[in-house]
């Protein structure tokens, strides 16, 4: 009986060795197995594992095949490289991939090594190459995909600011179909959305976030229209309000617009703060000069014909002072160019002084005034002074001065006018050797109708009056002012002048024309015009932003035609440094007055 027990404690005991000391020697096993693949690695990531097994693979078939090649040893990877590649794959959250990727390289492997017998190791490197390319475009792939994230937010919150617009508006057409004297608790509510919801958009437009306040809004006011639409289910009368309320928006959007072009239009006729400090300072100092220091040098070049001579008619100090740099600093032989300035008894002292202070190099510098004009107030003043009727935009003395050009220069045969807002980008002396063809002015063409500085003759001329209908063509090609080359002895010969004048005089009678110089210059110089290429003069850099970089840059003289000149506020920004940079910001005068860039 005592053997049967003792028996019986030996088994359990046996029993109970073996349930311990068994899974021992399991797990032991297990474990050694796996250490084999690189333990550590193998439990940071999975697809590591396959990477080591490409590894073994790919060390393998070197083995192999330096018992017979000799050459440089191939590098393949290495336990950094593949601790790198999961650690990003981990980071980019796309495990998944990255395991079928792996998988798919152990495939390309396996063909190699089954292979390894007829192929050598500029196989195995073309293997390598197709992994690695693949794990690139991958990666900008993903790239790609982490852009899409961060822009998408913005995306949402514009399209969640027009639902909380439609709601408002939706909501504002229900006010509209309450009854005078109303004061229901429907409406009631209503108004509380809306100024809520208003309040959001406000928030929203200056933030650039949405926040969870806002979707609860929008979540109350879309149930205060649901119970707005039982109450009022005529959908005819919602449409009929809500058409109303578009027609009311796009007057208001037409008010909007007029003031605009109101506002920009006396903008461009207004001069800055900061002109009438630096034309004052230098009214200032020429009066406190004496008579023969306020003379330029070389006047003996005023009236030689052999000579280039520009022209420019300004009240503008630092305008005038562009177009003079800018041409003399393009010009090959300043030596030869004459530059004739005039302007009026009020800015004749400060434009004097400018150019005194700041000579124009080896060019002859001529500044003169209007009043010093005898012939004009005993033969034509009186006609101008009729123009004053028409704003001073269209009826500045300087402005209609460019049709008196013979007179003002009785010696000259020829000269180019420039008008005050052009900058000149290349050497001029090309164009006095255009054949005029027995024709008076030299201009470029405006009548493509797919260019912005297209301009049609019928959009400024009153053609259903007989005079213009019978004289002239409705369709002829039109041409702009801003840099012309005038023959002026042939314009003496032809007497256009006078001509000019009666058109002027007829005008005032009769309503021929929009105001302005340049339909009348149509009509005085029609028939008496030469195209110039479109090399020689660019429009448009001052209304138009869409004005190609192209033709700006290859273009002889740019023109800021427009009200947004590049001296004002309004000035279109990337066009201003083609005119500030002919201006010297540095100058004492100009840092007084506070003018800079």
């Amino acid at each position: 009986m005592k053997n049967c027990h003792r028996w019986q404690r030996i088994l359990i005991l046996s029993l109970l060795s073996f349930s311990v000391f068994a899974p021992i020697v399991l797990v032991s096993q297990r474990l050694k197995t796996l250490t084999s693949f690189g333990g550590k690695e193998f439990a940071e990531d999975l697809p590591s594992v396959n990477y080591m097994r490409d590894v073994l693979r790919l060390n393998s078939i070197e083995q192999e095949a330096a018992e017979g090649l000799k050459g440089p040893k191939l590098v393949v990877f290495n336990d950094e490289d593949i601790s790198s590649v999961v650690r990003r794959s981990s980071y980019e959250d796309r495990d998944s991939d990255q395991f079928r990727n792996a998988q798919d390289d152990s495939k390309l492997l396996e063909a190699n090594e089954t292979n390894g017998n007829g192929k050598d190791e500029h196989q195995i490197q073309q293997t390598i190459i197709q992994m690695n390319s693949r794990e690139k475009g991958q990666f900008n792939q993903e790239k790609g995909r982490d852009d899409q994230r961060l822009q998408s937010p913005f995306k949402v919150v514009d399209e969640k600011v027009k639902q909380m617009r439609d709601q408002l508006i939706t909501a504002k057409a229900y006010l509209s179909f309450e009854p005078p004297g109303s004061n229901s608790r429907l409406m009631k509510e209503l108004r509380a959305r809306i100024r809520e919801l208003e309040r959001v958009v406000g928030e929203v437009s200056r933030d650039s976030d949405l926040s969870m306040s806002a979707s609860q809004k929008m979540r109350s006011m879309e149930l205060s229209l649901a119970k707005a639409s039982r109450v009022f289910p005529d959908c005819s009368a919602m449409a009929t309000k809500l058409r109303a309320m578009a027609y009311n928006a796009e007057e208001q959007v037409q008010v909007v617009r007029n003031q605009e072009s109101h506002l920009l239009q006396l903008a461009g006729r207004t001069t800055p703060k900061g002109f009438h400090c630096l034309s004052m300072r230098l009214t200032a100092e020429y009066f406190w000069l004496r008579p023969e220091e306020r003379q330029f040098p070389n006047q003996q070049n005023l009236n030689d014909p052999d000579l280039y001579h520009y022209a420019v008619l300004s009240d503008n100090v630092l305008a005038a002072s562009v177009v003079v740099n800018s041409t003399i600093s393009s010009a090959k032989e300043p030596e030869k160019i004459v530059f004739h300035v005039v302007t009026d008894s009020l800015n004749l002292p400060a434009i004097s002084m400018w150019f005194l202070l700041n000579p124009p190099g080896k060019a002859t510098i001529h500044v003169q005034s209007i009043e010093n004009f005898d012939w004009l107030s005993t033969k034509y003043n009186s006609t101008l002074n009729e123009q004053k009727s028409y704003g001073p935009r269209y009826s500045s003395a300087l402005n209609h001065l460019r049709f008196y050009l013979p007179d003002i220069f009785p010696a000259l045969n020829k000269i180019v006018l420039f008008d005050h807002d052009v900058v000149v980008q290349r050497d001029l002396t090309e164009i006095w050797s255009i054949d005029m063809k027995g024709k008076v002015n030299g201009a470029v063409e405006t009548c493509l109708e797919s260019e912005a500085s297209f301009r049609s003759i019928q959009m400024f001329m009153n053609f259903s009056d007989p005079f213009l209908a019978r004289r002239f063509n409705a369709n002829v090609c039109t041409w702009a002012f801003g840099m012309n080359l005038f023959d002026l002895h042939e314009w003496r010969r032809k007497n256009l002048t006078m001509l000019y004048r009666n058109y002027l005089q007829l005008g005032l009678k009769r309503s021929l024309w929009k105001g302005g110089s340049l339909p009348i210059g149509w009509i005085t110089f029609y028939n008496q015009t030469v195209a110039l290429e479109k090399r020689w003069h660019t429009l448009g850099l001052g209304y138009n932003s869409d004005v190609p970089p192209g033709d700006i840059e290859n273009a002889a003289v740019i023109h800021y035609d427009g009200v947004m000149k590049p001296w004002l506020e309004t000035g279109i920004a990337k066009y201003k440094g083609y005119w500030s940079k002919h201006l010297l910001y540095d100058h004492p005068y100009l840092q007084q007055c506070n003018i800079h860039e």
